[in-house]
């Protein structure tokens, strides 16, 4: 439509919502689907953290707040990157934004002009190249496949690395594939940027307590402190303390993006819900034992749907240190007919006839910037994913 923003051809909807979306409206057409697409816990938001929301509209704290986070929250934000991450903040080295997506867009928006590039290793969730691209930046894809365990090497970093870049952004564990970068790998990709001054570290601590086995978390500004004055710590609360529908998102960095993002944020939003932000401090604060009990359900799930996806024909499915999603391969899949008649040619059409003759709705791997593959969110019951899984290998068989 020609009143339409020239920027609006430069990005698309999200994939992510579109299969969640349609896994929902076949449900409620009576079809018997079970959607693996939605990155987000199946269970509620603890209570001590709903009585704090509900405590904060009793007392009238539904007014407008300071435009990037109230000082209570800020200040717990800081106690929480200090605990877990030995990373020292003040209060004006923190902002808090309407989710974690806010939060990455505000950065963008607040430094990237036309020719800067930003890498990002691929697979990525799915909206950092379109935020990079509503910012005016380029964003520079370097893939990393099923050799590397999905994770990006020193020397491809290096390669990527031109006078024009701008940012890395940096995501363990992933979405989507649940990758996580042990200390040394971190450590190896430190040592590049090191290199780089003119390269800044966005990173994407979202799954930060979703982590299995012996893998310990670790952050860009923690291993490397001398990276600590050009790097963004970006975290949230929506997945580890099941607060999605909150959307509270923060991060900790240089005092002057800290106060260009509030710029931003000060123009389009302004603060975050105030009762979403008194809930924030609650699950900041208050009773944490929930989140190992809540990570130990996630790997015996990761378990569970790894063992069966191998088990399905065509398939190879590594095992992700974090998250909870999975990122299977379906080369042996490629060039196969389904029951239906569909030729499986690529990883859309995979999911699309999976959907359609199965009902397991998954997100397709070209969403996500690498081929063939597709993404399963294991965020749903035992009981379910068994299912799924098991419709999975009946429509793997079935190909010829």
């Amino acid at each position: 439509m020609p009143f339409l923003s020239d920027t609006l051809a430069r990005v698309k909807p999200s994939p992510t919502i579109a299969v969640t979306t349609k896994a929902a409206q076949l449900k409620a057409e009576g079809k018997d689907v079970i959607g693996l697409g939605a990155g987000e816990p199946d269970f509620d938001t603890p209570q001590n953290i709903k009585d704090a929301a509900v405590r904060a509209i009793a007392s009238g704290k539904t007014k407008y707040t300071a435009v990037d986070g109230i000082p209570e929250l800020k200040a717990a934000i800081c106690a929480k990157f200090l605990r877990e991450n030995g990373l020292t903040y003040t209060p004006n080295q923190i902002t808090v934004g309407t989710g974690g997506k806010q939060i990455l867009y505000n950065a963008l928006m607040a430094t990237c002009n036309p020719g800067d590039e930003v890498i990002i290793p691929a697979p990525y969730w799915v909206s950092y190249p379109d935020m990079v691209e509503l910012a005016g930046g380029t964003p520079v894809a370097v893939v990393a496949g099923l050799e590397t365990n999905f994770k990006l090497t020193p020397e491809q970093l290096e390669a990527a690395i031109t006078p024009k870049t701008k940012w890395f952004i940096f995501n363990s564990p992933s979405n989507p594939t649940g990758a996580g970068y042990t200390w040394d790998e971190l450590r190896a990709l430190c040592d590049v940027l090191l290199r780089h001054p003119q390269v800044w570290i966005m990173t994407d601590d979202m799954y930060e307590h979703l982590v299995f086995g012996d893998f310990k978390f670790s952050t860009p500004a923690q291993v490397e402190p001398a990276l600590y004055d050009r790097t963004l710590t970006c975290n949230g609360v929506s997945k580890s303390y099941a607060m999605t529908g909150w959307r509270i998102g923060y991060a900790g960095g240089p005092v002057a993006l800290i106060k260009a993002m509030g710029t931003i944020q000060s123009q389009s939003t302004s603060n975050p819900c105030s009762i979403s932000q008194f809930a924030a401090l609650e699950a900041l604060t208050g009773p944490q034992g929930f989140l190992e009990e809540n990570r130990k359900l996630f790997e015996r799930r990761r378990d569970l749907v790894v063992s069966m996806l191998n088990a399905a024909e065509g398939l190879t499915c590594p095992n992700p240190e974090g998250a909870f999603y999975v990122y299977p391969d379906i080369s042996g899949c490629i060039g196969k007919a389904t029951k239906g008649g569909t030729i499986i040619t690529n990883d859309e059409v995979f999911a699309t006839a999976l959907l359609e003759e199965t009902g397991v709705a998954v997100v397709f791997g070209a969403a996500f910037g690498l081929s063939p593959n597709f993404r399963v969110s294991y965020a749903t019951s035992d009981d379910l994913l068994k299912e799924a899984c098991g419709r999975i290998q009946r429509f793997c068989a079935s190909l010829t």
